[in-house]
Formats: C-alpha cells, sequence, structure tokens
C-alpha cells in the first residue's frame, strides 16, 4: 500500500475522530452548564421577592415569567429537563411562591411541586378596636378585602356569629394567610379562636367571681386590656374592679368613658366627659358596660378570670407606666394629689 493511499484511509478516520472528540466535549460542556445552572442561586436581590403562579400556567408560561423578571436566564430546555430529572413536571401548583436570596432552581421547582406557597402573617393586636382590627384588615397585602363595604352586622353574620356584638370577639394572636385568602377567612379564625380560649378559661374561673357568664368576663377583660399593658399589674387591676363589683361600687372607668365618646374623643377626658351620661359611661352607671370595649388577650382573659386578692379598691397612673393602688378614698386623693396633680408630701 501507498503511502499516498495510507493518508487517504487516516483522514477520514482522524476527522471522524475529532468529530467525536467535538461531540463529547460540548456533550460534558453542555452537561456541566446544565449542573451549574440547576445548583447556581436565581437571579434574587432583595429578601421580599416572590412569584406568582396564577391557576392553569403552564410549564413553559411559568419560565417565562421568571426570565421576564430576570430572575433567570437559562434556555428554557435547562428548566424543562430539570423538572423532567426531578419527576415534577406537571406537578408544580399555582400560588405564589418567596424567592429567598440563595434559593436555587432546583429548590425551586422542589417548593412549587410540594405546594409550599408563601405565608404570610397577621398580627391582632391586644387591646385594638373591632374597628382598628377592620382598618389594619383593609391595608394588609395580598389578602382579598371581602369585608369591604359590609357593616359590622353585616360581617359577623358572614362569619357565622350573626347576632353578636364584634367588639372583643376576636382573639389577639398572629394569623398565617396566603395570597388569596380573604379578610373573613382571618376574622372567622379569629373569632373561633376566641370562643374556644374563653371557654376553656372560663371553665376554670376562679369562684365566687361576680360574674355571671363568659361574656362577662370578656367584658371585664377588655377593661384591664385597656387599663394597663403591665404583665405584672393585670391581676391587681382585675382585682380592684372585681371587688368594686361585689360592693356594687361604680367601676369608674376612663377607658370605657372614652369608648363610650366615640369620634368626640380629642384625646382628652373633661370631667364634663365624666357626667354626661352614655351606656359605656362606668361613672353614672353601674356594673359592667354592655360590650366589651377593645379586644383583650389572653393575659387579660386570666387576669379577669384570676384576680388578684387584696383590698384594694382604687387605683391611678404614676406617669411611668405603673400605678398605686389604695384601699381608701382619703389614700387614693393623697395619691391623685401626689401622682396626678404632683403634690407630694
Amino acid at each position: 500500500m501507498t503511502e499516498r493511499s495510507m493518508r487517504g484511509r487516516i483522514w477520514p478516520r482522524l476527522l471522524l475522530l475529532l468529530a467525536l472528540l467535538a461531540v463529547v466535549a460540548a456533550a460534558v460542556f453542555g452537561w456541566n452548564d446544565y449542573h451549574r445552572f440547576s445548583v447556581a442561586p436565581l437571579n434574587v436581590a432583595t429578601q421580599q421577592e416572590s412569584i406568582d403562579v396564577s391557576r392553569g400556567t403552564s410549564f413553559n408560561g411559568i419560565v417565562a415569567e421568571l426570565r421576564r423578571h430576570g430572575l433567570s436566564t437559562a434556555s428554557p430546555w435547562y428548566w424543562r429537563l430539570l423538572a423532567e430529572q426531578m419527576h415534577v413536571a406537571g406537578k408544580l401548583h399555582a400560588g405564589e411562591y418567596a424567592l429567598a436570596p440563595g434559593v436555587t432552581p432546583r429548590q425551586l421547582l422542589a417548593d412549587m411541586a410540594a405546594g409550599k406557597v408563601l405565608q404570610r402573617n397577621f398580627t391582632i393586636v391586644d387591646g385594638w378596636t373591632f374597628a382598628e382590627l377592620r382598618q389594619a384588615l383593609a391595608h394588609a397585602e395580598k389578602l382579598t378585602h371581602d369585608s369591604a363595604g359590609l357593616d359590622d352586622a353585616a360581617i359577623m353574620q358572614k362569619i357565622g356569629a350573626a347576632g353578636e356584638a364584634p367588639e372583643g370577639r376576636f382573639l389577639p394572636e398572629t394569623y398565617a394567610y396566603v395570597k388569596g385568602d380573604g379578610d373573613l377567612d382571618i376574622l372567622r379564625r379569629a373569632h373561633a379562636a376566641m370562643v374556644k380560649t374563653l371557654a376553656t378559661l372560663w371553665s376554670g374561673r376562679d369562684k365566687d367571681l361576680p360574674l355571671a357568664t363568659p361574656y362577662e368576663a370578656l367584658i371585664l377583660a377588655s377593661i384591664v386590656e385597656k387599663e394597663t399593658g403591665r404583665a405584672d399589674e393585670r391581676a391587681q387591676i382585675a382585682g380592684v374592679f372585681v371587688r368594686r363589683l361585689q360592693d356594687h361600687m361604680l367601676l369608674q372607668t376612663d377607658p370605657s368613658v372614652i369608648y363610650g365618646m366615640g369620634a368626640s374623643y380629642t384625646g382628652n377626658i373633661r370631667k364634663n366627659d365624666l357626667t354626661t351620661d352614655t351606656p359605656y359611661n362606668t361613672y353614672t352607671r353601674p356594673g359592667l358596660p354592655p360590650t366589651p370595649i377593645a379586644l383583650p388577650g389572653k393575659p387579660a382573659l386570666e387576669a379577669a378570670l384570676h384576680p388578684a386578692p387584696g383590698d384594694a379598691l382604687y387605683f391611678v397612673a404614676r406617669g411611668d407606666g405603673t400605678h398605686a393602688f389604695a384601699s381608701s378614698l382619703a389614700e387614693h386623693n393623697r395619691n391623685v394629689d401626689c401622682y396626678q396633680r404632683k403634690h407630694c408630701p
């Protein structure tokens, strides 16, 4: 065989080998590039980013949404290959998903396949009025505002509590929700939580309390809630009001008067306000007001049902968040002179 004929046979084989090597190299590069894509973090700039997948969105639509927001520049084929490899293609759930810094395509697809949608929290604050609760719900993001345009009575009917006055009926706690949930859902849960909590605490209440029903305990707890935010004083405050009820004394609690004043209250309570009769004026009417005056938290409920023993019948704010307690009117007047009028001996 001549040298020329040998070269004629070698070159095609060499070219084929080079072509095969090129294919292998391309495959290796492509696989390595795909692997880097699957474990590399998405382009998430802030902690608050999320992606919202509408019901019925196709897989390609999801990838297009990620690319549109600049979260990924990878080929849609990479996303499809990863989904097939993870056996989640066609199993992704609609919803809103958190995109925390560092989240990878693999983690995101796993969350979407498991339906781990983004949860938000709404906190009902101890001592809010129902009006303040409604206002806060109206500003909660990603929450459907089903109560918009409804009056209080209609809301109570919608949540299955028709005929109940709403004040005090919702337990202050933190409630989780996802996009698409409605404010009535949160109100329904908070109402059920209060019913359960109040029933449990009522069954273990102290004996001989001047409270005939759990609702009366709810009213008293709301007064305690508004009178003090100090954990070490709640039971003492409750004890004062319980003894005044037992002795048939007027409760004379300013927060109840203020609640009865409604929009006419401008930040200061005057002597004329204490003598102007309303259903909530505990300076002019005996016993408890007709409804709670706020949303009491569990600690205030516990204080109302387990008041501290003692003989104090009066208290006055010291101005530092604490109160001075007294068992006689003369002692109370001295405390008022000292802490309110600054005429301390």
